[in-house]
This record gives structure tokens, C-alpha cells and sequence, in this order.
């Protein structure tokens, strides 16, 4: 997939020299997920499985949208329930939701028989999370054998538009040997 063509959105008689960080659609990836091949069969199905685990998840109303060798896409339609005081999306609901794809893009290239975990992330906000929906990104950067890198990002999508509000650089750790329960 290419990525869409940046939008100018900097006020009328200002000049913008940077990158605008909101552009129009196609969905859901800006970038092309990354080309891997998964280690197992059932690679799609043990992290739909996960996914469907998680409490957290579906208490926020998250939904897995998409999931490829090295790539994982989750969905949430903003409402009042994860909402901070100002009406955005609360920073906490956008790390969780980044943090989870990014740990499931990691997770589509682990063992059958082991685990994720994140041991770390950073995560900047670049703009109000607001909107008809927000999708939350990971890519695989480098797999490795115990620890897994991620970059994740998350958009706003409103009337045809698309504003990135965050960004985020993880690691992965492969708990080899324990596989979920």
C-alpha cells in the first residue's frame, strides 16, 4: 500500500515547511506493512484468539481491524466512556490501544509456543484524539529471538480525513516456552 499524499493544512498565508500530519484516506496504513513471513501455521487464528482475551480491549471497545505478518491494526469508535475531561480520547485509551498493536504485530511472528510481552514504550501525542474513529498501528521493525522491536502509530479519522495524534517506539520481549493459556 502507498502512503496517501500529504495535505498542506497550515493556515491561509503562513507558509508549512513540515510534513502535515493530517491526510486524506485510503485506510487503514500509511505505510506499507512490513514484508514478513509468519514462522507458524495458525499464526492468524492464535492472535484473533489473544485478542479475543483481553479484557482490557473490549472494556475500552476496541476492535482488531487487521492483522499481517509483522502488522496489526486496532479500531475504536471515540465515545464519552474514554473521553478525558476535554472530550478527546483519554492518552491513556490511545496507549493501550497502541501498545496492544504493536505487541500483536510482534506477535504474528513469535513461536507457537511462547508469549508476548512489552517491557517498554514511548509514546508522544501530537494532536487532540478526536473523531469519527481512531486506528492504532504496529509495525514490526526488527524481530529478534528475545526481543522484538515495534514502531506504532495511531490516526483520527473524521470526514474523510486522517490526523496522526500519536506515535509510538516499543520493545517486545518473546517469553519462549510459555504459551498463552
Amino acid at each position: 500500500r502507498a502512503a496517501p499524499p500529504p495535505v498542506d493544512d497550515a493556515p491561509p498565508g503562513s507558509s508549512s515547511t513540515a510534513i502535515a500530519t493530517t491526510t486524506a484516506m485510503p485506510l487503514p496504513a500509511t505505510s506499507a506493512p512490513p514484508a514478513f513471513d509468519p514462522p507458524e501455521p495458525g499464526w492468524d487464528e492464535r492472535v484473533r484468539a489473544s485478542f479475543a482475551r483481553q479484557g482490557a480491549m473490549a472494556t475500552l471497545g476496541a476492535r482488531l481491524a487487521a492483522i499481517e505478518p509483522g502488522y496489526c491494526a486496532i479500531e475504536l469508535t471515540p465515545r464519552p466512556e474514554v473521553a478525558q475531561q476535554h472530550g478527546y480520547v483519554h492518552a491513556g485509551v490511545i496507549a493501550a490501544i497502541v501498545d496492544s498493536a504493536g505487541g500483536y504485530a510482534g506477535f504474528t511472528l513469535f513461536p507457537a509456543d511462547s508469549s508476548v510481552l512489552s517491557v517498554e514504550f514511548k509514546l508522544n501525542l501530537l494532536s487532540p484524539a478526536q473523531g469519527e474513529r481512531l486506528v492504532a498501528e504496529g509495525f514490526v521493525v526488527k524481530p529478534g529471538r528475545r526481543l522484538c522491536i515495534v514502531r506504532g502509530e495511531v490516526h483520527a479519522e473524521d470526514r474523510g480525513r486522517r490526523t496522526l495524534v500519536a506515535l509510538m517506539q516499543q520493545t517486545l520481549m518473546v517469553m519462549h516456552g510459555q504459551p498463552e493459556a
